[in-house]
């Protein structure tokens, strides 16, 4: 029996307001919460897990639960979600930190060394007011960006390139050519004040 029009109607609306969810819920990247297990010491979380806080003194190392995942030298913490494919785009709020490192990693990163230091990790490094790439302990100078309230990092896995973006102009200020080889997790390291990393967003058009 045929549907009445006006019922047939509502699913035309209903099929088309779904597809448009499936399409949105396709264009969000990854969400992810960093993961406490991995963080140095001198790190504490918040937010649930969604921000990051550095402390001098930290906790005694006697007093974490043992495990081979945390970073025993350097103050880096791991995000709990990695990525094998696809576009992603999340915002960390830097305001409150004047030296800090954002980027990706491996996730078998040696926890005994740094995001930046070896080949296997990609990132941007914010020091002494001044961006700069940073790749096998390498850096080059970003020019064009200072200290924004809060920026923007691109993952583009197949095109194997990671941006910096300006998250209040939604501009790319720099692109990094990366090599990535396997999983690789969004990766954080600070020795000042805090970072707050904001998931789950849709890349935004233009970029």
């Amino acid at each position: 029996m045929a549907l009445p029009f006006a019922c047939s109607f509502c699913l035309y609306r209903w099929g088309a307001k779904r597809l448009g969810v499936v399409a949105a819920e396709a264009r969000r990247g990854v969400s992810f919460r960093l993961e406490e297990k991995t963080a140095h010491s001198s790190l504490a979380l918040f937010k649930g897990d969604t921000g990051v806080r550095y402390g001098m003194v930290g906790l005694e190392p006697t007093k974490l639960a043992l495990n081979v995942e945390r970073f025993r030298e350097w103050a880096v913490v791991l995000a709990d979600t990695a990525v094998t494919s696809g576009r992603h785009y999340w915002e960390v709020t830097v305001k409150r930190s004047q030296q800090f490192r954002i980027g990706v990693a491996d996730m078998d990163i040696s926890r005994d060394s740094c995001i930046g230091v070896d080949d296997r990790s990609w990132v941007f490094t914010y020091a002494q007011r001044k961006w700069h790439t940073m790749l096998a302990n390498e850096k080059a100078p970003i020019e064009g960006i200072g200290q924004p309230e809060k920026v923007g990092l691109l993952l583009e896995y197949e095109a194997q390139k990671l941006s910096l973006v300006d998250a209040s102009q939604v501009t790319v200020v720099h692109t990094l050519q990366t090599d990535f080889r396997g999983p690789v997790v969004p990766a954080f390291a600070l020795w000042d004040g805090e970072l707050l990393t904001h998931s789950g967003l849709e890349v935004p058009e233009g970029l």
